[in-house]
This record gives C-alpha cells, sequence and structure tokens, in this order.
C-alpha cells in the first residue's frame, strides 16, 4: 500500500520548518522522515540541494533508469499533474528531474504524488519521494565518435535468415562432439574450427576442430565478403548464449590469436556494448538485433569491449533501438529490457606473429611477461624493486599530478594530534600530507629519489629510505601514518615488518594511522566510489576531491589481452606469523593484471599505470580519435580482505588497536603503542 500522504499545505509546511498545530499521525511522520532522508541522500552523495518552497522543477526519488524505472513507464504518471516540459533521467542513477510549465503544477505532483507507490518494469514496488529543486539540470558529457576502426551495419541479415541461425545450434546435443561446447559463469558457447581456450586466452593453431565452420554461413560470409564488409574469409566461430541480465568483462581478443579483422552478428535481441579506451574514455554502443559488429585497427587492438550484466540497457527514447552510440542527452534516455541474445564472432586464426600498431599493449610485441608470486624473501625483494620502486621512480611527475587532494579522515587525524608534535609520514609520496597540520613537525620519507625530490622543491622536510628501514631513532615520533604503502610489499612477513617498523619509530602512547587498498569494493552493499564512476580521463583528478573517496587507485588502465572469465591464478592459504588470521597468497602462478573500474579478481595483482608524459595536456571528454596510448607500467599490490588488516596488526608486540574502519575502497587502522 501507498504510504498516506500530506496535503500540500501540510508537506510545505513541514518542508519549510514552519510552526504548524497539524498533528501528524504515526506512518504520517515515518513518509516525512522518508522524504527528508532521500533529500538528504541526494545532498551528501550527489550534491542536490533541494529547497522548501515551491518550484517548477523536481527532483523524484527512485523514478531513476538506475533503479528500474524507464522513461515510459514514469512520464504518463507525472503528466497527469499537468504539462511536462522536460523529464531529465541521468544514466544509472535512482533519481530523475522533471520541469513543469508552471509552478502549481509542479506543487499538485509535489502534493499527490510524494510517497505514490508504482511497480518497475521488474515487478518490483517503488515508493516515489519528490522535492523542489531551484533548476532541474544535468552535467552534459561532451560530444562522442566511434571507436577508430569500429563499424555497426544494421538489418545485415533477414528476419527468416536469423530464425535459420538460431535453430543452426544445437545446445542439447553431446559436448564431446567434435564441435566444442561450453557452460561458462555467465554464458554458454559453441566452438567451431578452433576451439578457443580460456585458460590462456588463445586457439591451438595446429589442432583445427574437424569439419570447420558451419556451412549455413558460407553464404553470408561470401556476401559480406564482396560488400566490403570483412577482407579475409574467417576460420573460426565462437557462439555465444546470453540470458537476459548476463554479460562478459571487458577485453580484447588475443592479438597473437587472429587478425585485424573481428566480426559479430547479434541474433534474438538488441545490447549495449561499451568500449573503453586507455585514457578512461568509454562509449556506450547499440548493437541491434540483426546487426553486423565489424573491428578492426584501433577499435579491434586498443579498445577492451564488453557487456555489463543486467537486465535493462539505457538507451535513446527518440531513436528507437538504431544503432550507435548512446549519448549523454538525459532528456531523451529510457530503458530497453534485454531478451535471449546469440552472438556469432568469427575470426581469422593469425599464423604469423601480430605487427600492430600498439606494441605497448601486443602480447606478439611485450618484452616483459607478468611475474610469478614470490616464494623466498630474495624474490619478494626483487619484485618489489621491479614493480613497485621503479615503476614510482619512472611515474613520479606524472603520479604527483593525480595526487593534490588530502582524504578527510587523514586530515582529522593530523589535526586532532597536540601542537608540536614530531609525525612521519612513511611513504610520503609527493607530500600532499606534510603541510596539512602546520602546527606539527612533519617529515616524510619514501623510496622514490624523484618523490622525495618533489617534496623538497614544495620546502617540506623529506629524506629516501625503505620502509623497512627508517633511519629515525627509536621511540622519537609522537605519531606515524602510512597511507597506501603497505600494500606494496609482497609477503605477509614483509608487510609486518613494515607496521612493525613504524611501531619501533613511536614513543610509548604515539599512534599510527595506517591505509590500505581493500579487496572488498562494495561493502555494507555499498559500491565504492572506485567501482560507481567512469572517469572521463584517468591518472588525472575527477573534479576537485577524488581521491577523497577511493582507494589511490587513480591510475591508467591498458587492457588485459584476451578474454576472460575467470582468473587463471592457484590460491592458497598461509597462516600469519603468530596470528589465526589466514590471507589468501597466490603460488605457483603468474600474477593477473587487474582491469580498472572493476571489482579485484585476485589479492596479489598487478595494476597499470598509463603514463602520460605531460599530464597538463590531458583531454577530458575529447571525442575518441587516434589515441597515443603512451608507456604503460605496473605495480604490484597485495589488497587486504576484511579482518586482515587488524589481524596482521595483532601479531605486533607492545600495541593495541584503537579504531578500525572502512573509507571507501581502504582497510583503516589507528595503532597506539602500548
Amino acid at each position: 500500500m501507498a504510504a498516506p500522504r500530506l496535503s500540500g499545505t501540510q508537506c510545505i509546511a513541514m518542508d519549510s520548518n514552519s510552526q504548524s498545530n497539524y498533528k501528524l499521525s504515526k506512518t504520517e511522520k515515518k513518509f516525512l522522515r522518508k522524504q527528508i532522508k532521500a533529500r538528504h541522500t541526494l545532498l551528501r552523495h550527489e550534491g542536490i540541494e533541494t529547497v522548501s518552497y515551491a518550484t517548477q522543477s523536481l527532483v523524484v526519488a527512485n523514478g531513476g533508469l538506475g533503479n528500474g524505472v524507464s522513461r515510459n513507464q514514469l512520464l504518463p504518471v507525472l503528466e497527469k499533474y499537468g504539462l511536462v516540459d522536460a523529464l531529465l533521467m541521468p544514466p544509472h542513477k535512482p533519481y530523475s528531474f522533471v520541469r513543469y510549465r508552471t509552478a502549481e503544477e509542479a506543487k499538485k505532483a509535489y502534493v499527490t504524488l510524494n510517497g505514490k507507490e508504482i511497480v518497475d518494469d521488474l515487478g518490483q514496488k517503488i515508493l516515489l519521494y519528490l522535492n523542489f529543486v531551484e533548476k532541474a539540470q544535468w552535467k552534459e558529457l561532451g560530444l562522442q565518435a566511434l571507436p577508430p576502426g569500429l563499424m555497426v551495419v544494421e538489418e545485415i541479415i533477414s528476419s527468416e535468415d536469423e530464425k535459420m541461425l538460431l535453430e543452426s545450434i544445437n545446445w542439447t546435443e553431446d559436448i564431446d562432439n567434435q564441435n566444442v561446447q561450453k557452460y561458462l559463469k555467465h554464458r554458454r558457447v559453441k566452438h567451431f574450427g578452433y576451439e578457443f581456450h580460456y585458460e590462456n586466452n588463445n586457439v591451438d593453431k595446429d589442432m583445427p576442430l574437424p569439419g570447420g565452420l558451419p556451412g549455413i554461413c558460407d553464404s553470408f560470409l561470401e556476401k559480406w565478403l564482396k560488400e566490403g564488409f570483412i577482407k579475409h574469409k574467417p576460420d573460426q566461430l565462437t557462439v555465444n548464449q546470453y540470458e537476459p541480465g548476463h554479460g562478459i568483462p571487458a577485453h580484447i581478443d588475443t592479438h597473437s590469436a587472429f587478425e585485424d579483422e573481428i566480426v559479430s552478428l547479434s541474433l534474438g535481441s538488441e545490447i549495449v556494448m561499451d568500449f573503453k579506451h586507455p585514457d578512461g574514455v568509454t562509449v556506450p554502443v547499440m548493437l541491434p538485433r540483426r546487426s553486423l559488429l565489424v573491428m578492426t585497427g584501433e577499435s579491434r587492438y586498443l579498445w577492451m569491449h564488453g557487456i555489463t550484466p543486467r537486465k535493462f540497457d539505457t538507451v535513446q527514447a527518440s531513436k528507437g533501438l538504431q544503432s550507435g552510440i548512446i549519448t549523454s542527452d538525459v532528456g531523451d534516455l529510457t530503458l530497453s529490457k534485454r531478451g535471449m541474445r546469440t552472438s556469432f564472432t568469427f575470426r581469422k586464426v593469425r599464423q604469423t606473429p601480430c605487427n600492430c600498431s600498439y606494441p605497448l599493449v601486443c602480447d606478439s610485441q611485450m618484452k616483459e611477461t607478468p611475474p610469478s608470486f614470490p616464494e623466498s624473501a630474495r624474490e619478494a625483494s626483487q619484485l618489489e624493486q621491479d614493480y613497485v620502486h621503479r615503476v614510482y621512480e619512472e611515474i613520479a611527475e606524472h603520479f604527483s599530478s593525480t595526487r593534490h587532494t588530502p582524504w578527510p579522515r587523514v586530515v582529522e587525524f593530523l589535526k586532532s594530534l597536540p601542537c608540536g608534535s614530531l609525525v612521519a609520514d612513511v611513504g610520503c609520496g609527493n607530500g600532499k600530507y606534510l603541510g596539512v597540520n602546520k602546527e606539527l613537525y612533519m617529515i616524510g620519507c619514501d623510496r622514490s629519489q624523484k618523490l622525495v625530490d618533489i617534496c623538497r622543491e614544495r620546502c617540506f622536510q623529506a629524506l629516501v629510505c625503505d620502509a623497512l628501514a627508517v633511519p629515525l631513532c627509536s621511540g622519537s615520533c609522537d605519531a606515524c601514518i602510512s597511507i597506501a604503502v603497505i600494500h606494496h610489499f609482497s609477503t605477509a612477513e614483509r608487510r609486518v615488518a613494515a607496521l612493525q617498523e613504524l611501531v619501533r619509530l613511536l614513543r610509548p602512547g604515539g599512534q599510527a594511522l595506517v591505509y590500505v587498498w581493500a579487496m572488498e569494493q562494495e561493502y555494507n552493499k555499498k559500491k565504492s566510489k572506485y567501482l560507481r564512476e567512469n572517469r572521463i580521463s584517468q591518472g588525472k583528478e575527477e573534479g576537485t576531491s577524488s581521491d577523497t573517496a577511493m582507494p589511490e587507485l587513480l591510475v591508467e588502465q591498458v587492457p588485459n589481452v584476451g578474454s576472460r572469465d575467470s582468473e587463471c591464478c592457484v590460491s592458497s592459504v598461509t597462516d600469519l606469523p603468530e596470528g589465526g588470521h589466514k590471507a589468501r597468497t597466490v603460488t605457483n602462478a603468474k600474477l593477473p593484471v587487474h582491469t580498472n573500474r572493476t571489482s579485484f579478481p585476485s589479492q596479489d595483482l598487478l595494476v597499470p599505470w598509463h603514463h602520460q608524459g605531460n599530464p597538463g595536456e590531458g583531454k577530458p571528454g575529447h571525442p575518441a580519435g587516434a589515441h597515443d596510448p603512451g608507456p604503460v607500467f605496473h605495480r604490484y599490490y597485495h589488497v587486504f580482505c576484511e579482518g586482515e588488516l587488524e589481524a596482521t596488526c595483532q601479531t605486533l608486540n607492545s600495541v593495541s588497536i584503537l579504531q578500525s574502519y572502512y573509507d571507501q575502497g581502504n582497510w583503516c587502522v589507528i595503532l597506539q603503542k602500548v
């Protein structure tokens, strides 16, 4: 049942905090609390300020594309109360804006619809909460173009041909026959010509499958060759069947496995496929039913493509389901319910090494192979030298340009210390915390000479040293901070040693604040800002405070070469010294390369940094065109599971844990030396 709604006078009077003798019932009070909560949530999380007086514009909490409410569903409800000038529905947001022709019409909708129950496209009941705003507006992104080399051809086959192709795939036949059939986590697949091996993202060129491609495909392929849509006749076919709500992780088809040209035929249902460039630009592209996607050149070799698992896609309302980019015009977006989709992806197996124009992301031309997880102290030290120390020395200037906004709770800790306290920032980077509290005596130290030089240029006291051996006297510091440092140590023993070194520096009663990246980027049913945002330009801050609310994962993304449904790492369990907590480590396996803006697949991994020589020349929001990927570096990280940092600290001598908390993708503790 819908919650009882207050009259217009009662609602506005309550919102404006005026004195009223009207006595609200228990149910009415509950509704009013929820309305006020919605208003506060919009301000806190979205920066949307509401007003207590009637205007032409309203923000509709719970009435957004992000929680399954489509334009076709919401607009008729709103139009019952007046002429709607605009309905703005931002993509993936659980609210929308509506602007009426007059304030009186908006007031009527406010009074009548507040607390109104509607049913979304999934059959779930939703209560709408409305609040007035001065203006219904949304920041639009710049115009985008299709990735270079990408083409979508609509109605490439007839509906009769579509039916014939779908019926030609027998999903019930014996999986041991000549055409390999597999059931993956999010879809089922069938391979023809050559089997695609997901464990190494490649094909065995010496082991073709008997029978080749289905004969039913020959006439289509010959036609596409003749019309110039493809230049080589494919010899490998992967058929994927997707249930509504399923998808495929962002990936690049392995360079060494296939020739330049990759084409995919969409059957049964339309879909939105996301294309992501290493510099952070994301382009959502509509693939209509019976359309052919052709990827060549940059779009094939450099851009990742993937399908986000969801049951609805955000699409253009006015254009229907035509191919092309889904623009950011929030006044013209709605939802499209997904159906069962089958894709026929055709490729030509490559017989020679790839010599594409993108050597930095090409497995045929890459000089480095991912390292293995260290199995000794010597290997651990070498791993950190190659994949932490050397990398920060190379990227120091660019890294520093992305680190300028101190995190609020670190600032809070530093400002809580007594005046005159001596504080060591171990792993200080460019020194962004060294000048936060002028009443403290702060000294920074970092393993990177170039980052320390930047600190000195900013007139901060800093020295070069290893975090395992800080050249300061024992018991000399009133406090220490270690922000996004401990996770760079590659074994449990070395992480314990780094924490013990912090404790050594403290005087009795002194405190240390420690931040590390969290494995859990979704906590208490809320995603971290790192997962929620699609940044326009990675490696640079988005807005003025993006690194205040996410782990220091402000990295440039380089694609994982090859599609993957699961990592190939082998995990084992090892005990921390003297502690009962068990932490996952990876042994006898290559460290996986992380895909940015996704959940971590493993606790131990490499995170890419796409270097920009002159970060001041970045072009956020620039239309997708020819991009220079720049050099790519990989940093080693061990991301901490819930409870792991606390358990590690409990192994230390003479330490008590004063506080432990989660802060937007980081696990954090405040220690005190007993």
